[in-house]
């Protein structure tokens, strides 16, 4: 069966809970089509399609005889319903419709069954630029209503006490118990510092990270395309800081888990590593597979997949080329980082700072926050020369600083960075806070215009809870 579909090593399949396969979606996943997706899309189609499935065997309908009216229903039960005691955000139902009609874009010219997911069409609008829907039960969110951000100081509170272990005192807490301290305070302050995602930063090779120079206060990187959201790969600047603390991980906590695999056997157990043999410029590597195949490729090329599977021979034996290892010496799939952050959280609340908390996206919102203080700050004192019509010509002609962010962040479309990641700036006079604030360091700079806005976490007060 297995053959027929042309099911590969590594696919996503669904299976009942009373152990029935169903057939047709799993041939899905064997299908041309889903092969050449990412390895994300296919994990997200694959959950997508898991929920929806299970919503029509509790509402007892057919996968094959479904209407538009059920997608309608699914996504009532989704966010709305109070039967559903889990009920979502309007994003991840837009990913599940977005799997469902995936799967009946194919199945209709395979079975001939219809799709259920109906389609908008996209009219312009009278003023400003078109909005596109494309499916009909797409759910009409903001998603910025549930961004939170962390000001310089509500960063390093929740790093502090929640990676590092200290209490509020600045002490070690009693109990406290981890031997990946190191690696995770490197890999938050990286996310802070550059703006990556964390299925960007955390599939960030050895090879890939930049040479030290005490000179520079920034370096220049390179996002490989096929770990950049979207297939887009792009230059992103990381601070003297976090490379450096990202040196001193290589060379203790991560090489003490190298060491411990090594003692293990577990890198020889591997069943089908890569191994780099070769590296070139403009980013090329040559790949030697266990059969004694070998290709070269670009860095580019490479996803997360198959990033876990490259190794290198050193002198003291193998040892993978992926940056952030767990505490076995394997390499740590993005996923797993959610675990760090949850647990770091439950500390915070455990001693009462339950209002610090933290997702890794929210340091990516952190991060585009400061960088658009920082702009301000830069831009205003640059251009404080020009009257308002002159400054309005050249924003048309350069842009402004919501286009140093939309750079930084990687965005392809301005509107991205200014709806969605800097909505406190909406309802505050800049220019007079930065006139007010002209000389101050960034941290307090920050802590001043933010302190009273309901999604900026800050660092609390000592009295306060």
């Amino acid at each position: 069966m297995s053959a027929r579909n042309g099911t590969v090593a590594g696919q996503e399949f669904l299976i009942n809970t009373d152990g029935r396969v169903i057939v047709e979606v799993n041939a899905f996943f064997a299908s041309r089509r889903m092969r050449n997706r990412r390895s994300g899309t296919r994990e997200k189609y694959a959950r997508g399609l898991c929920v929806w499935l299970g919503y029509l065997d509790a509402v007892g309908r057919c996968w094959r005889d479904v209407l538009s009216e059920d997608v309608d229903a699914f996504k009532f039960w989704r966010m709305t319903d109070e039967a559903n005691p889990m009920r979502v955000a309007g994003s991840s139902v837009g990913d599940n419709i977005q799997a469902i009609n995936a799967f009946y874009e194919w199945a209709q010219a395979r079975y001939g069954v219809r799709n259920p997911v109906d389609r908008r069409d996209s009219v312009p609008r009278r003023y400003g630029p078109m909005r596109v829907e494309p499916f009909a039960a797409t759910p009409h969110v903001v998603r910025d209503r549930d961004v939170k951000w962390l000001d310089p100081g509500g960063y390093k509170c929740w790093r502090d006490v929640g990676l590092r272990g200290l209490g509020r005192d600045g002490r070690e807490m009693r109990g406290w118990r981890s031997r990946n301290t190191q690696r995770d305070c490197t890999f938050a302050d990286g996310l802070y510092g550059t703006g990556l995602r964390v299925s960007e930063w955390a599939t960030v090779l050895t090879v890939e990270l930049p040479t030290e120079d005490h000179s520079r206060g920034y370096y220049t990187c390179r996002l490989a395309s096929e770990c950049g959201k979207g297939g887009r790969g792009r230059r992103y600047w990381m601070p003297r800081s976090v490379l450096v603390d990202v040196l001193s991980y290589v060379e203790s906590g991560r090489a003490a888990a190298v060491r411990r695999a090594r003692v293990k056997g577990l890198y020889d157990q591997m069943a089908d590593p890569l191994l780099l043999v070769w590296r070139g410029r403009n980013r090329r590597v040559r790949l030697r597979a266990v059969n004694g195949t070998v290709a070269e490729v670009s860095l580019d090329a490479l996803d997360a997949v198959m990033r876990a599977r490259i190794f290198r021979e050193t002198a003291a034996g193998l040892e993978p080329v992926a940056l952030w290892l767990n505490e076995d010496g394997l390499p740590r799939l993005a996923t797993a980082w959610e675990h760090t952050f949850t647990e770091a959280n439950h500390r915070l609340a455990r001693i009462g700072l339950g209002a610090v908390s933290a997702t890794p996206h929210m340091l990516r919102h952190s991060f585009a926050l400061r960088w658009f203080s920082v702009g301000r700050l830069i831009y205003e004192q640059r251009f404080a020369h020009l009257d308002r019509e002159e400054l309005r010509d050249f924003r048309a002609q350069f842009g402004d600083t919501w286009y140093l962010v939309k750079t930084l962040m990687g965005h392809a479309d301005v509107a991205v960075t200014t709806s969605v990641y800097l909505e406190p700036f909406r309802d505050l006079d800049v220019s007079v806070l930065i006139e007010h604030a002209q000389g101050a360091a960034m941290s307090a700079l920050m802590a001043e215009m933010f302190t009273s806005h309901p999604q900026v976490i800050s660092r609390p007060s000592r009295g306060g809870a």
